[in-house]
């Protein structure tokens, strides 16, 4: 009896690390406490830093123009609600930024931020087709500026994905439609 209750033991031990070992991989792979969190992000608009007078005389700056709007769009959602406007800036000191505004997905795992050569109803599977990581998702909640690598062409890239790596889903989506548009004070014009 003493060896049947060893071997009953035993088995108890391993169903247990069994167990805890699965439970312990499911809460990393899906992270289910951020369906419960949220990060809010507020960073300003980006500024355009003013530029040398054409004559070259470097005492002399003109004023900057201010930054353009030059593609815009807002959010559809996909695994999660998504909601917003994706707007991309030329700051005019050759560099474009990608801004979140008004942006609201869920928290997740993973979530990188995109531009893709997909259009925005169609961004499943967006990771089997051509497009740029700018980065992780700094927030779920806010307004956020993402750098644009320079020589990114902007005309190659039809939309923003929110995709989660993870689990190789789409949790919304933006069609970038051109726009020129200046921004002065803050506030387009």
């Amino acid at each position: 009896m003493t060896v049947a209750r060893s071997t009953k033991r035993n088995v108890i031990i391993a169903i247990i690390v069994v167990v805890v070992l699965i439970a312990g991989i499911a809460l990393w792979a899906f992270a289910p406490w951020k369906l419960f969190t949220n990060k809010t992000v507020d960073e300003a608009l980006p500024s355009s830093s003013p530029s040398a007078s054409p004559s070259g005389n470097s005492s002399s700056v003109s004023p900057p123009s201010g930054p353009t709007v030059v593609a815009v769009g807002n959010f559809r959602s996909y695994e999660h609600t998504t909601t917003g406007v994706a707007k991309v800036i030329d700051v005019t000191n050759g560099s474009d930024v990608l801004r979140l505004e008004n942006f609201k997905t869920s928290d997740g795992p993973d979530v990188r931020v995109w531009l893709s050569v997909k259009p925005a109803n169609a961004a499943e599977g967006a990771d089997k087709a051509n497009y740029v990581d700018l980065g992780a998702l700094k927030g779920n909640i806010g307004n956020q500026n993402y750098p644009i690598p320079t020589g990114t062409s902007l005309k190659d890239f039809r939309s923003v994905i929110i995709w989660c790596r993870r689990f190789h889903v789409p949790f919304g989506a933006a069609e970038l439609q051109p726009q020129e548009v200046h921004i002065l004070n803050g506030q387009s014009q």
